[in-house]
Parts: C-alpha cells; structure tokens; sequence
C-alpha cells in the first residue's frame, strides 16, 4: 500500500512538472477568477438610482477596471525602469567605492576597478546567451498573460451554466449535493484566503513604502510593490523583499549602517504585521499547518518554479479540502490541518 501510494506520488509529481507550462496558466486563470467574482459581487451590491447594475454593466466594469490595473502597472514598470537608468551612473560609483573600500578592509594589494570587474564577469559569463535567455524569458511571461487572460474570459462564461453541469454528473441527489458542498467549501476559503491576502500584501506594500521612502531609498514604489507581491510567497517571501531593499540601500548609499537601519526597519514592519495583523484578519481561513505550508512551498516551487511558489498555499488548501472528502486520503488532510479538524 505505502510502496504504490509513493509510485503514484512519484508519477503525478513528474506529470505536474512535465505539464506545467499547460497547468500553470490554468491554475492562474482558476485564482484570477476569483478576483474577478469578488469584484462582480461588490458591484452587486452597488446601485444607480435605486436600481441594482445590470450584469453587462457590472462585467464591463470589472474587465474596465482590470485592464485599467494592467496599464498602470505596466506604465508604472516603464516609469521604474527609466529612473532605474538615470540612476545608474550613481550607483555604479557607490557601489565601485564599496568594493574599493571592503577591498582596503581585507589588504587586497590591487584596487578593483570596473574594467577589471567587467573583465572578470565576462570571463564567466556569456552576455549573447544571457540576453538571448532574458528576451525569452520576457516573451514567455507576456504570452503567459495573454494565456492566462483568455482562461478566465472563458472560464465566466461556463460559471454560467456549471451548476447545471453539477447536477447532471450524477442521480444520486447526496452525490450531488457532495459535490456542491466541496466547490462551495472551496470557493468559500480560497475566496476568502485571496482577498484577505491581498488586503494585507497592500498595508505591508503601503508601510513599507512609507519606511523606504523616509529613509531615502530610490526607487521606493518599485520595491513597495514587489513587497506586496512577495507577501504571497510564505516564509521566503518575506525574506527576499528585506534583502533586496537592503541590498539597493547599500549601493545607493555605500556604507552598512543606513542599510542595517533600513534592515532593522523592514524587519520590524514585517514581524509586526506577521505576527500581529495577520493572524488577526486571516484567523484560521485555510486551515494549512505551518510544516505543510513550508513542505508545499517546497515541492510546488520544485514542480513549477516562481509560480509555484505564488500558488502553493491556496493548491494546497484545495487538495485538503478534497483529501478529506475520501476516507481513503482524510487521514493525510487531517494531517495536512493546523486543527486536525477538517
């Protein structure tokens, strides 16, 4: 029994690896989704004139709204990456007098300089295929999207008729009603799990900005924006938007103690809110023990990469919440829950 459970484990494993530039889409269009329903029900209860918003009216709002989102953030990334190139001629100098300096601090008899630097990096990498890798690298993401967008289109439009889908699987009414309760409960704690998230990626993005930005780091709004991002990432998440901020300090400023400062400030706005907000407004809304989340954020990240580490607790929560359908696979949700109750 354990020797097929893990054949089979090994199997689906390598299938979700090997199928992932096809599932990957899917599974971001099925999360995009229930944006675009939680934006929809607030337009629901929204009226003009006492009359409640005809649905065309709400759904064109809401598609409105969403690409309105997508032209500021890619307007925003421009506006970054020009100021990032203005500013590159400063940074370049900073970070030269660092080198220079840790270079006194260890008695290295010959000084860097950046030809030397550049002939070194040259010797290890080869800039065609680096630029060859990130021009596709691009383009895939910009197809992504585009993937992604088209699987939501189409995904509301069977929203319509997937009840009726629910009701024809099967005669059996408990079946049935099994079935409706599982999507229900899904969509219950994912629904909730993503819109509280993202209320909380926005304060953390919103504060953090608010410490960059009173300490004089360039480029604040970039770095408060990938902060919230990374908010989705559990654990290592919150790591990586420290890091990065602090090591953009330490180029723009050159010396250790405004990024320690900038270090210890990030750190304090992410261990308040962590362990403060963030229990408080998501409570227990998935139900994932802390070791499950981590060894999910392991082997969806191994599995597929950077959008599986963004995808690990909300496919994890829905693989709970069917294991524990089964009493075949419940023990494994049970073990899987911070409650053992599922």
């Amino acid at each position: 029994m354990l020797a097929s459970g893990v054949v089979i484990a090994f199997v689906v494993g390598y299938t979700l690896h090997i199928a992932k530039d096809v599932l990957v889409p899917i599974v971001l269009g099925i999360l995009a989704m229930y944006v675009v329903v939680g934006m929809l029900r607030v337009l629901e209860r929204a009226s003009l004139a006492g009359h409640r918003l005809p649905v065309s009216i709400r759904y064109t709002l809401t598609l409105v709204g969403i690409g309105a989102a997508f032209v500021a953030l890619g307007y925003f990334i421009m506006a970054t990456a020009d100021r990032a190139l203005a500013l590159a001629p400063n940074y370049q100098k900073s970070l030269l007098e660092a080198l220079q300096r840790t270079a006194a601090m260890l008695n290295i008899e010959r000084e860097p300089t950046w030809a030397t630097l550049r002939d070194a990096l040259l010797a290890q990498v080869n800039m065609q295929r680096l630029a060859t890798a990130a021009l596709a690298s691009v383009t895939g993401m910009l197809g992504s999207f585009s993937v992604v967008f088209l699987y939501v289109a189409f995904l509301m439009l069977e929203r319509r008729g997937f009840s009726a889908k629910i009701a024809a699987m099967s005669d059996d009414p408990h079946a049935v009603a099994r079935i409706r309760g599982v999507i229900e409960n899904i969509n219950a704690r994912i629904g909730s799990y993503l819109a509280l998230k993202t209320l909380l990626s926005v304060i953390l993005a919103l504060v953090s900005w608010a410490v960059m930005r009173l300490m004089g780091l360039e480029l604040a709004g970039f770095w408060a924006v990938i902060t919230g991002l990374l908010n989705f990432i559990p654990y290592l998440g919150t790591v990586i938007s420290i890091v990065l901020p602090v090591l953009m300090a330490l180029v723009q400023f050159g010396d250790f103690g405004s990024a320690l400062a900038l270090l210890a400030a990030l750190a304090v706005v992410q261990f308040v809110i962590g362990n403060f907000i963030d229990p408080y407004v998501m409570g227990n809304s998935l139900n994932l023990s802390p070791v499950a989340i981590l060894a999910s954020l392991t082997v969806w990240s191994g599995l597929w990469g950077i959008a599986g580490a963004f995808l690990a607790v909300p496919v994890t929560a829905i693989m709970v919440i069917v294991l524990s359908e089964f009493a075949g696979t419940r023990p494994v949700a049970v073990l899987l829950s911070r409650t053992g109750e599922v």
